[in-house]
């Protein structure tokens, strides 16, 4: 396919999404605010929306010493950078084992993949992210051990080892497309495309799956649990688009990336923002996000209610 064609298609390209949309509609200085999931979470509670809760911050080596003790205080979370992307750096701990040989305790992490850590290795670990091994600019992080999520029921057949998400993305605060992101055996359980996690697109209309890929082909089944993808219709669905458009009003990009988790109790959840999301999602929806961004800005309504935007997106896209 030639680059005529994709322009025909509508597709964005990288080049395309920096100039025109990243740079005209994101301030710089408002970056922070998605770029630190820290000060995210904290802008997230003053606006009411959910997230999952930050249990305890690490912010420096001094602060590992008695990391076990911490640690030992909850049955399952998730440790990761502040400032990572790409799903860079976390881990999740679905079990802590408690070991007793001859009146020594040994502390052991069980991973949604199953395999054991040790305390030394999730110190270890922390301190690669202390260190900015995961980091956007590669400069010092810091390290958030946050509540592990469940996953809501509804994808126990569409998922293997962790929990889906649904990024949607919002321009000038309309969603304007959306995708579940579903782990594989191959992406090690985590909702990541880059490591072979499934991009389903999903209407905005209906919430409905209307196509899948796993590193940009298209699959009918998930390969590991044999489950038809398509037709999979998600619950909460304008709860869902209702909170990523809250987003723009949270944070003040007009081009940004919502990551909303499903749980069985709370529902919606935000999980993480992104100011410069990936454009996979438009081969995961068969479609190009430049007719549908071009929509927004030449012909939709201003200063309407997150609730109204979603309105005029489940009724155009």
């Amino acid at each position: 396919m030639i680059f005529s064609d994709l322009k025909d298609l509508g597709i964005l390209g990288i080049n395309n999404r920096v100039g025109r949309y990243i740079l005209r509609h994101n301030k710089r200085a408002n970056y922070p605010l998605v770029d630190n999931k820290v000060l995210t979470a904290q802008r997230a509670e003053a606006w009411g929306i959910p997230t999952p809760e930050n249990y305890f911050i690490v912010e420096n080596y001094g602060s590992l010493k008695n990391l076990h003790l911490k640690l030992m205080s909850y049955d399952s979370f998730v440790i990761k950078p502040a400032r990572g992307s790409q799903g860079n750096g976390i881990i999740v701990i679905k079990e802590i084992i408690r070991e007793d040989r001859n009146g020594e305790v040994r502390i052991l992490c069980r991973r949604s993949n199953d395999k054991l850590m040790d305390v030394e290795e999730v110190r270890h670990h922390i301190s690669g992210i202390l260190s900015g091994l995961y980091s956007l600019s590669g400069q010092s992080d810091i390290a958030i051990v946050q509540a592990k999520i469940d996953k809501h029921p509804i994808f126990d057949d569409y998922s293997f080892g962790g929990i889906p998400d649904v990024r949607v993305i919002v321009f000038e605060g309309f969603p304007v497309m959306s995708m579940v992101r579903l782990p594989t055996r191959s992406s090690d359980g985590r909702a990541n495309l880059h490591q072979g996690a499934i991009g389903a697109g999903i209407n905005l209309s209906d919430g409905r799956t209307n196509n899948a890929v796993i590193r940009n082909q298209v699959v009918d089944v998930h390969p590991d649990t044999g489950h038809k993808l398509l037709g999979l219709k998600l619950p909460f669905w304008p709860e869902i688009l209702e909170l990523a458009a809250r987003c723009y009003d949270m944070v003040g990009l007009g081009y940004l990336g919502a990551d909303i988790v499903l749980t069985p109790d709370q529902g919606p959840i935000l999980l993480e923002l992104n100011a410069r999301p990936g454009l996979g999602i438009q081969i995961a929806n068969l479609a190009g996000l430049v007719p549908r961004l071009e929509k927004i800005r030449l012909e939709a309504p201003r200063d309407l209610l997150a609730k109204e935007r979603v309105a005029f997106a489940m009724k155009h896209f």
